[in-house]
């Protein structure tokens, strides 16, 4: 194999942000001091295959011959990082030293991290390579076996697992027969997790508001914002909110899955519930939006399809949230980097709670409070307009009283069972009126301006209404359309054709901002 032109190549694929691309791995064995270079814009993880693979090939009872073997991952332009290079590079050495055959490495794609004794260890990103071999015409996917169980979300492609090189090798060569994985009859994405589900509806006591208000967020994937003393249930309420959804569709499923991956936090189980993500307030910008070298998904990415969390919204560092502007207006973010553009989604609802105060007590009618004016002003403008006018819902959850505390009970959750009804009936109202089968899961948050005008109808009196609010409390245009849209909501749960004044003006309640 050493003669010109005569070049072992095998494919495998490089995730590159939220989706891939095919990558080339050619090998070329000539005469010369033994030697494995690796060139094609690799990283320190790759650089260092060099020795995880002839260790592993040696470590498998095969052949590493004492040649010059020079490795391109082509294309060379495009960076690459990662460990799931490693098989791909000992088949291309194996084919290029005449132990494999061409045909018996075609149409087939290979990924996998090799450990020195010949081991094959999971990788992150296996849907985008298993997505990119689908779409590229491969047939077949061979992965760590610890990986198969992710990859077969992925339609249309064949998944082999395999433990060792050993076994890999033996299954080319048609020696022994390593069968594609097939999903078990009781996935792993079936068991009862009840145990740790979190809060239900029923288990808060009181804040009758506060739950109406988290019903309207989940039926329409509002963003909502509670205020209150400390102790009155804030975060409790907010809990319960992803117990609301409905849930994972496949597709949801595929996208969870898929970006949890990318990021190293789940590289071998499957998304089983909707993410809930509660970043702590000493969070990086970087990690709640992204980025690193190479881009990673960040928590608003994690938090897709699900709820992003953020408790005491206030001491979050201001560049940070100002960084959820444009994510929270367009549902995905870009994220620029000397070492390449990155593009997550980020379709989440935001969730967020506050105290009215530094000190937490005001207005509050059990405690005073000892905060200057001043000092509630700056507190109270740590969120921007432009930030405040991306939320959908505020609300003002009030201290419960003792004679409510001591009327608790053992809860039968018929309120949420209840909720949960109404929410999916409100849900697919949407689906049906945007046709959601085509364009992909509108939901009444979502809609522009332009088709908040085309899909929702207005009367005279709705319209009336809507514009004596927007004078007197003095909404923007992106404030007006929240209201229409959440008005939207208030009639897809109550089952109405058209949208009310009663609708508009529980809606209004919404976008006063207690101060």
């Amino acid at each position: 194999m050493s003669n010109v032109g005569k070049v072992a190549k095998v494919m495998t694929a490089a995730p590159v942000g939220y989706d891939g691309q095919l990558v080339e791995v050619e090998c070329d064995m000539k005469a010369g001091l033994p030697s494995l270079q690796i060139v094609g814009l690799g990283s320190k993880a790759i650089d260092e295959a060099k020795e995880r693979v002839r260790s592993a090939i040696a470590n498998s009872r095969l052949d590493f011959p004492a040649k010059k073997f020079v490795i391109n991952l082509a294309p060379a332009e495009l960076p690459k990082d990662g460990s799931h290079y490693d098989l791909a590079i000992a088949i291309a050495i194996l084919t290029a030293s005449g132990q494999l055959k061409p045909y018996e490495v075609k149409d087939t794609v290979f990924a996998g991290e090799l450990g020195l004794d010949g081991r094959l260890r999971p990788i992150r990103g296996v849907i985008s390579i298993a997505e990119v071999a689908r779409d590229t015409g491969y047939t077949t996917l061979i992965l760590p076996a610890e990986n198969a169980h992710q990859a077969e979300l992925v339609d249309g492609i064949t998944i082999i697992p395999v433990r060792t090189l050993q076994e890999l090798f033996l299954h080319l060569k048609n020696e022994i027969s390593v069968a594609p994985y097939v999903t078990s009859a009781q996935p792993e994405h079936t068991k009862d997790n009840s145990s740790d589900r979190g809060p239900l509806l029923d288990d808060v006591l009181g804040q009758e508001q506060a739950k109406r208000a988290l019903i309207i967020a989940a039926a329409g994937h509002h963003n909502i914002l509670l205020t209150g003393s400390p102790g009155a249930g804030k975060t409790m309420l907010a809990r319960v909110l992803p117990n609301l959804l409905p849930s994972l569709t496949a597709r949801e499923r595929i996208a969870v899955t898929k970006l949890h991956s990318l990021s190293g936090d789940a590289i071998s189980a499957t998304a089983d519930t909707r993410p809930f993500r509660a970043p702590h307030h000493t969070s990086s910008r970087i990690a709640l939006v992204g980025g690193g070298n190479p881009p990673k998904p960040g928590d608003i990415s994690l938090a897709h399809h699900g709820v992003l969390f953020l408790d005491e919204i206030p001491e979050y560092p201001r560049a940070s949230l100002e960084s959820l502007r444009q994510p929270l207006e367009d549902r995905l973010v870009s994220i620029s980097r000397a070492a390449g553009h990155a593009v997550y989604p980020a379709n989440f609802m935001l969730v967020a709670t506050m105290n009215p105060c530094p000190c937490g007590f005001y207005g509050d009618d059990k405690r005073e409070c000892t905060c200057t004016s001043l000092q509630i002003q700056k507190y109270q403008q740590r969120l921007s307009g432009p930030l405040l006018d991306r939320i959908d819902l505020v609300v003002s959850v009030g201290r419960i009283d003792n004679d409510t505390l001591a009327s608790h009970k053992a809860n039968d959750y018929l309120q949420h069972q209840k909720a949960q009804k109404s929410i999916v009936q409100a849900l697919n109202t949407q689906l049906n009126r945007y046709n959601s089968s085509v364009n992909n899961n509108i939901y009444n948050s979502d809609l522009s301006s332009k088709e908040v005008a085309k899909q929702i109808t207005l009367d005279a009196p709705v319209r009336e209404l809507l514009g004596q609010a927007t004078d007197r409390l003095g909404l923007s245009a992106r404030g007006y359309f929240k209201i229409v849209k959440v008005a939207q909501t208030i009639a897809d749960l109550e089952g109405a054709d058209t949208i009310t004044p009663s609708h508009v003006a529980e809606a209004l309640q919404y976008r006063l901002v207690p101060t």
